[in-house]
């Protein structure tokens, strides 16, 4: 075999092996038809997205390494990446979001996040791509509905399109998401219930859906979500009772229902519990403050102001572990504010606006 010979083959070899290392010519097309899409004037994050190869070199791109194929998406307008610290600024882009990152049927993870500009609707494609395990859309304009099929996406963990103008209902299927470990819904324009079977989401760790338009109960089967954390539900127009079941589970810590419609008493399952962040302020909550606090109440903020509670402070809150902050104004409360801790460090501020308070901060009795 002579030098010729060997050099031909040597550069099939390179040719072919290097085509092999290339991205898909499909998926090189749906990233450049989603890129037609947006406008980003300042940063220039898309110069990169040249040549044939947008496996390696295009900006927030990468690729599965045994099969070449387009797997992260991973676009963020605040980012301590060097291409926005040399321009001084975070990241605006308008345009939306086209159908055509459907046809990137290998997705594992779609960010597209903090660029304030982009609008339109959330493709209701997306729901058809099996390998999406992150969705992160937060902080645009996107408006319309939640895609109604999104519970086919049986790998997803995490869904965050916050800070968004999303509107319609929570879609039944969202609750068929087996692997979801965070929601986030926060600051959209979202009304309707709360699905009753929201428990099914048996992996959730975090349920953050503040500052929308949500009415009716908090569902009973929240509860059953052994993993669930934290749970945002302020700002909305819940009302009903506050399921008791709440203060039974194994690891919650944050209970945010402030600014809502919720009625009935406080249950005293949430006073003696794992929850170290509760806030219920800006309700219609009625009756006394539970006398169920001990050594297992570590609150570093429990905020009761704004509700119609009546009576005394109960003794037995000297018996917790800690309170940081407390804050009981503007509640129908009467009588002595007990000696020592916490209240020794609380300001007037956590106690004004009551019936007949009496002791420090405030007057003597």
């Amino acid at each position: 075999m002579g030098f010729p010979t060997l050099f031909y083959i040597s550069a099939v070899f390179l040719t072919l092996s290097s085509i092999s290392n290339a991205c898909l010519p499909s998926d090189r097309a749906a990233l450049l038809a989603f890129k037609a899409a947006l406008h980003e004037p300042y940063l220039g994050i898309f110069n990169s997205w040249t040549g044939t190869d947008c496996c390696h070199n295009w900006y927030g791109v990468s690729c599965d390494p045994e099969t070449q194929r387009v797997a992260d998406i991973n676009l963020r307008g605040e980012s301590e990446d060097p291409i926005f610290r040399k321009a001084h600024r975070t990241g605006y882009m308008t345009g939306t979001i086209s159908p055509a990152i459907c046809k990137l049927t290998r997705l594992s993870s779609l960010t597209i996040a903090d660029w304030k500009g982009i609008s339109g609707t959330i493709p209701p494609c997306i729901a058809s791509l099996p390998f999406l395990r992150i969705i992160d859309l937060i902080g645009n304009q996107l408006t319309g509905e939640i895609p109604a099929d999104i519970g086919r996406l049986s790998r997803l963990s995490v869904l965050n399109v916050a800070d968004n103008q999303i509107s319609g209902t929570i879609p039944r299927s969202l609750t068929n998401l087996s692997s979801l470990m965070h929601l986030d819904l926060r600051s959209n324009k979202i009304s309707g219930t709360i699905p009753r079977n929201f428990g099914k989401l048996r992996m959730l760790s975090r349920a953050l859906l503040s500052k929308n338009k949500l009415n009716g109960l908090i569902p009973y089967s929240i509860s059953y979500i052994y993993r669930l954390s934290d749970i945002d539900l302020s700002l909305n127009q819940l009302s009903g009772p506050i399921p008791a079941s709440l203060g039974k589970m194994a690891v919650l810590a944050t209970l945010n229902l402030d600014g809502n419609q919720m009625t009935g008493t406080i249950p005293p399952t949430l006073i003696n519990s794992r929850i170290s962040i509760l806030n219920l302020s800006r309700n219609g909550l009625e009756g006394y403050i539970p006398d169920a606090f001990g050594p297992r109440s570590y609150f570093t903020v429990m905020d009761l102001s704004y509700n119609k509670l009546k009576g005394r402070i109960p003794k037995s809150i000297s018996s917790a572990t800690y309170i940081g902050h407390l804050d009981v104004s503007h509640n129908h409360l009467c009588g002595p504010i007990p000696a020592g801790s916490p209240f020794d460090h609380l300001e007037a501020s956590s106690f004004t606006y009551n019936d007949c308070l009496c002791g420090k901060p405030l007057r003597p009795c």
